[in-house]
């Protein structure tokens, strides 16, 4: 099972460069990623960010998410087809060579282009954030936060789960493992899979809820809710940091210049 939301420590550009740099970038991707509805573009956007982290030389974390972002948008695209039917009719979900109820369905162009920009926007935002976590240390990650004027409770929400899913994730693999040494067979196929969740979930709810007391506690304990650290005197810019702004720059001005032309993005 792949690792996610998980630092990895890596001595590459992307992990160099100041967390502040790296969330007004990816936020800015994420935003055109939004507005966007070009496959093509988002496509691009999606091999561009896939480039950066070839370069931050954490590539095989992004590949290693892509088979449950397909699992995904094989949903996203099952639920577009069956609510959704605007456009020419290229098809149908039950084939008409079935008896009696066949050629039900229809699969419309109009669904499959929605789908794969929503898909493909599922790509973008999750490559995004697989980046900005993989190559962003959790306390740098909060400095830039509290740069940003996040309120507290939002920070120590998003560091509990940047520290705490990955733990849950492994927990729940220890789990699995403990119930195979114990020769628990819950069968074969989907509904195999579906038997074999329960032994798991339980007891991971039941230990996650244990743990969230003692969390709440500590972070009282430790004055986490007044944000005052000592200062990062590591916290500097470096050159990557300063191209990431002037791309930043020169894409905002490009997004005006469309935008005033009435060219789509």
């Amino acid at each position: 099972m792949a690792e996610i939301l998980q630092y990895k420590r890596i001595d590459g550009i992307f992990h160099r460069m100041n967390a502040l740099t790296k969330i007004i970038l990816l936020g800015f991707i994420i935003v055109l990623a939004v507005i966007s509805t070009n496959p093509l573009f988002l496509g691009g956007v999606v091999v561009f960010l896939f480039c950066l982290s070839v370069a931050g030389r954490f590539a095989r974390e992004l590949l290693a998410q892509i088979p449950m972002i397909m699992f995904l948008s094989a949903g996203l695209l099952l639920l577009t087809i069956l609510t959704m039917q605007s456009g020419d009719v290229i098809g149908y979900l039950i084939p008409t060579g079935i008896p009696v109820i066949g050629g039900h369905i229809p699969i419309t162009e109009g669904a499959l282009n929605f789908a794969l920009i929503l898909s493909l926007r599922f790509f973008v935002m999750l490559f995004a954030f697989q980046v900005l976590i993989v190559s962003t240390q959790p306390r740098a990650l909060v400095n830039a936060l509290q740069k940003l004027r996040l309120p507290v409770d939002y920070t120590l929400m998003l560091l509990i789960a940047i520290r705490f899913i990955p733990s849950l994730q492994l927990e729940g693999k220890r789990i699995q493992e403990a119930q195979l040494a114990r020769a628990y067979n819950p069968g074969t196929g989907v509904l195999g899979k579906v038997r074999s969740l329960t032994p798991i979930m339980i007891p991971l709810v039941s230990n996650a809820l244990g743990k969230a007391n003692v969390l709440g506690l500590t972070i009282d304990l430790r004055g986490l809710r007044t944000m005052k650290r000592t200062p990062d005197l590591n916290d500097k810019f470096i050159y990557a940091d300063y191209a990431a702004f002037i791309f930043v720059g020169l894409c905002v001005a490009a997004l005006v210049y469309s935008l005033l032309s009435g060219s789509p993005v």
